[in-house]
């Protein structure tokens, strides 16, 4: 059976948007979903189902979420070989930027068109920089990033419904899970 990872989007962000992780686990086996498993309290979550389409998977999830806690958790589905694939181009943009000071991973919900994807690359400033591979997004900061500033480069709006999370989040998910 398939395994997926789905990260979820704006939960746990204040005191009208909380999901502990024991009611998304309730919540995802509620839909039939399998070997559930969650990684910290940001939505990040792990299971199996037999369904093979992301589109219906990703329905099935978010009509759940809003039904169980009332308000809409946008989330975004990727096999454990995509996310995989994610986590070793981050690490080798890593490599090839040496001396960031933050590395955000931007996950999807659909492909950029390439008009969108230039318009982002032109973001570029002394903060850094955005790389766009698939359904993934990253932000690349180097010493010109502010602390605290999670999207220096006003790319977050072009980048259609998405979630962050940082290079170690993604990191260890792609170990733990893949």
């Amino acid at each position: 059976m398939p395994t997926y990872v789905a990260f979820l989007r704006a939960i746990n962000l204040g005191a009208n948007r909380k999901f502990p992780k024991a009611d998304i686990v309730r919540v995802v086996e509620g839909v039939g979903f399998t070997d559930v498993e969650t990684h910290i309290n940001t939505g990040n979550v792990r299971f199996t189902t037999p369904m093979r389409s992301r589109a219906k998977i990703e329905k099935a999830l978010e009509d759940a979420f809003a039904a169980d806690r009332g308000f809409e958790v946008p989330t975004m589905v990727f096999t454990t070989a995509e996310l995989k694939a994610i986590a070793a181009e981050a690490a080798a943009l890593g490599e090839d930027n040496p001396g960031l000071e933050r590395h955000y991973v931007y996950l999807l919900k659909d492909e950029l068109p390439k008009e969108t994807v230039a318009r982002i690359t032109e973001l570029a400033t002394d903060a850094g920089s955005m790389v766009v591979s698939g359904r993934a997004a990253h932000a690349l900061l180097g010493p010109g990033y502010e602390a605290g500033n999670v999207d220096p480069l006003r790319a977050a709006k072009l980048l259609g419904v998405a979630t962050n999370r940082n290079l170690n989040v993604i990191a260890t998910l792609a170990d733990k899970w893949c």
